[in-house]
């Protein structure tokens, strides 16, 4: 693999000498010559490119199944950040300086992209966005925990390696620890109450020793291709890793936090209270929903969204005896029909959902995954921050499935009426099949396979959560209010989002919202507001961009009439991989044109990978 960027320059370097010593090429001929040569150029670069982000990225690259960093830690520190960027700067002059004259639009698309993400890029890390390394959502002390269960271990070497990394904990620490410390000579500091979460959180995974700690899970299911010497062995090594390496090193980065970077944490929730935070959320705004729309704007389209689900969420309330939406809010909280019965009960509602869907998939899908899916407890140590669900993408080779890790943490207090709308998003027809099909398609190069644009991510994921009525589902209304009471969620995250961080909203102002528009539980509402508050925009991409889908699919309805198949519709959303959503509009505007004439099939005819 490492070769192969070489190999593809190679040939570009034998091109180029042979175009140059015949001088008798006719034109059309030349240009053509000249077309394939600066198309390869693109191609070695993108290459070049993609291995440079494996390379740094080690755990991106465990996770997509390519073991060759499986030993490291991503660097971590300021002086990489900093070179990082001028890797990135290197990176763009050369894309921008490709010539894509006469080149395939999918290949001047490529070039597009890459150009968009590494100015994205630059312009992150001049907002010093890497500066506030920790938070309850997303800190290096939680991200090695949860990474666990992504990791291999089918042999030796994959025991070594983990090893390895257990033992490079400390200095992975360390590295966070100094890049914290520059945020707060910068002023560039999370909210002070959530850091004290984080120590809570350091602390709960630090406790635990030994064969107790997560750390020690893989010890618990050694394979028959690990002899029983070196299981031994490893079993012994890992457990002194654990005791001696990393446990003392969350406890020194949990002393930090709790002594020296909490009591410096802002006291105000809003990004807006950063140096240059304004511009920060507009750049996040912008990153995460791919438009141009100000916060303002998407503010007022998420209380039109509230006002318009609660009309319909109105009348099943009044189709169910009561006079209002808040009376039957009121009762379903008192409800214990309405609630878990166990943490076992939360996952294999969700098995069952899945299970039902999975025979349904071709009525709205030619493309359609190889990759299975499972259902997963989120880990014991972040039970209390976490989302109800959350999906982790499996290998592209579909050696390991796709994950959806489920809360089942305080059980009895968790509705199991959002749990069908919720797998649906979570596994198929949503982000695991979105993920999975993206991950094969054989056109893209690899940065495009796995695009992370959030609102096309997201919002393909909700706009799924609507198919199940489509093919018959949410029979019990009950399930079906649960599924327009997980939409509200997302239209009340338009309100919050831009509220919190536009408008100076108070969190109390975050939570009397939510109180008052959601049938959200209770420890739900905690974690989602503090969720918001952590990270700006992202809770914005939902509905952004399933309000986009809905708009494509109505106007290639209108446009298409009759020659429109709805299967050949998704495969089209689906057929680029994840797209900003402005790039996701001018293709289904190409797709609807080559229909008409006659250029693209109307129906579905390709399967992924």
């Amino acid at each position: 693999m490492k070769t192969l960027p070489l190999l593809i320059c190679a040939s570009l370097l034998g091109s180029v000498s042979m175009v140059s010593s015949v001088q008798a090429v006719p034109a059309a001929q030349a240009a053509s010559t000249d077309v394939a040569t600066r198309t390869a150029a693109l191609n070695a670069l993108l290459a070049e490119q993609w291995q440079h982000t494996l390379q740094s990225s080690p755990e991106f690259a465990t996770i997509l199944g390519d073991l060759r960093y499986n030993d490291h830690w991503s660097d971590a520190s300021l002086a990489h950040a900093a070179a990082e960027r001028q890797v990135t700067a290197d990176f763009l002059k050369r894309f921008e300086a490709i010539d894509t004259t006469g080149f395939a639009d999918s290949d001047k698309l490529n070039q597009q992209l890459m150009v968009r993400q590494l100015k994205d890029g630059l312009k992150s890390y001049d907002l010093k966005l890497y500066e506030m390394p920790l938070d309850q959502m997303s800190g290096a002390h939680i991200a090695l925990a949860g990474f666990v269960s992504s990791i291999p271990f089918d042999n030796t070497r994959e025991y070594e390696d983990y090893l390895a990394r257990l033992k490079a904990v400390p200095k992975l620490f360390e590295q966070v620890t100094a890049v914290a410390q520059q945020g707060m000579r910068d002023k560039m500091m999370p909210p002070k109450y959530l850091l004290e979460k984080v120590v809570k959180q350091i602390g709960s995974i630090d406790k635990p020793a030994g064969m107790d700690s997560l750390f020690a899970e893989p010890l618990k299911h050694f394979p028959k291709s690990v002899s029983a010497a070196d299981q031994k062995r490893l079993h012994d090594e890992i457990l002194a890793a654990i005791d001696d390496d990393v446990r003392p090193a969350y406890r020194k980065l949990g002393e930090f936090v709790a002594k020296d970077y909490a009591p410096n944490g802002r006291t105000q929730p809003g990004v807006w209270a950063l140096p240059n935070g304004d511009a920060i959320y507009r750049f996040d705004v912008e990153q995460m929903t791919t438009t141009d729309k100000t916060p303002e704007q998407i503010h007022e389209l998420g209380l039109a969204e509230v006002k318009r689900i609660e009309g319909e969420m109105t009348k099943i309330a009044k189709a169910q005896g009561h006079p209002d939406l808040a009376s039957f809010r009121a009762a379903l909280k008192k409800d214990p029909k309405t609630f878990a019965t166990s943490r076992d009960d939360i996952l294999n509602r969700y098995r069952g959902y899945l299970a039902q869907m999975q025979p349904e998939l071709p009525k709205l899908f030619g493309l359609l995954p190889k990759t299975k899916v499972v259902v997963m407890p989120v880990e014991a140590f972040r039970e209390k921050e976490a989302p109800a669900a959350e999906y982790h993408q499996g290998t592209p080779d579909g050696s390991r499935p796709g994950q959806i890790f489920v809360n089942t943490g305080d059980y009895a207090q968790r509705s199991v009426l959002t749990i069908e709308t919720t797998a649906y998003h979570e596994g198929i027809p949503g982000h695991h099949l979105q993920i999975s099909i993206a991950q094969t398609l054989p056109a893209l190069p690899p940065f495009r396979q796995q695009a992370g644009y959030t609102a096309y991510i997201e919002g393909w994921a909700l706009y799924a959560e609507q198919l199940g009525k489509e093919v018959g589902f949410y029979k019990d209304p009950l399930s079906y209010y649960g599924h327009l009471s997980d939409e509200l969620l997302r239209a009340d995250r338009l309100v919050l989002d831009t509220g919190v961080h536009y408008k100076h909203w108070t969190r109390q102002q975050m939570v009397d919202f939510f109180h008052t528009h959601s049938g959200e539980d209770e420890p739900d509402v905690q974690a989602e507001t503090d969720r918001y508050i952590s990270w700006p925009g992202q809770a914005l991409a939902y509905k952004t961009g399933e309000l986009k889908i809905l708009e494509l699919r109505e106007r290639a309805k209108k446009e298409l009439g009759d020659q429109f198949d709805i299967r050949a519709f998704h495969d089209e959303i689906l057929g680029g991989g994840a797209l900003p959503l402005d790039v996701l509009d001018s293709r289904v505007n190409d797709w609807i044109a080559a229909v008409k004439a006659g250029k693209a099939p109307a129906h579905p005819v390709a399967a992924a990978g």
